[in-house]
């Protein structure tokens, strides 16, 4: 399945941007036709891929609040096992305390293809939400997992790591698009 993307070949891509710059839209509790669609939609794009610690429904076209991620083996390669419990889904999240400190981390992002950037994080969150059948739940995520879901919850309220970066990277090869992009920012 496509990934929305910002740029592509040293070129921006208008309508992508602006959906993956919008805020996304809750699916109904409890979850009509519609939004069963979507979430299934979205396990079977990510589990489908190795490129990714996680993914968000707006990255795929889908502008609604869902995200789904690796819950552990993030060194492993391959694709998972859809239903083998290696990744949790998050429907409406919501990020309900935040605790620890904060750390800079390196991210990159599918939606900002050949950049990465240094992205300052909680250590430790709580997060409420609903799963991919619509019980609620409450989690609480550490270390890099929190990182993780903080990153693919900043997908549902448009903001990516180019917003968030104190400092961003790439290949200097691309120096003269990416500069004039981020001088124009």
């Amino acid at each position: 399945m496509k990934t929305w993307k910002l740029w592509e070949n040293e070129r921006i891509n208008e309508e992508e941007t602006r959906l993956l710059r919008r805020r996304a839209d809750e699916i109904p509790v409890p979850f009509d036709d519609e939004g069963k669609r979507d979430i299934e939609t979205l396990i079977d794009a990510f589990v489908g891929r190795d490129d990714a610690a996680g993914l968000a429904a707006p990255q795929i076209g889908i502008s609604k609040r869902v995200v789904v991620f690796k819950n552990g083996q993030f060194n492993e390669r391959g694709p998972l096992q859809k239903g083998g419990g290696q990744y949790d889904v998050l429907v409406n999240p919501r990020i309900t305390q935040i605790r620890g400190d904060t750390e800079k981390g390196q991210e990159g992002c599918l939606s900002c293809p050949d950049i990465s950037a240094d992205v300052v994080r909680a250590t430790s969150i709580k997060v409420k939400a609903y799963d991919e059948k619509g019980n609620k739940i409450n989690r609480r995520y550490t270390g890099f997992l929190a990182r993780v879901v903080q990153h693919e919850l900043d997908h549902l309220d448009g903001k990516l790591i180019v917003d968030r970066g104190t400092a961003i990277y790439f290949p200097k090869e691309k120096a003269p698009f990416f500069d004039k992009i981020f001088k124009d920012a």
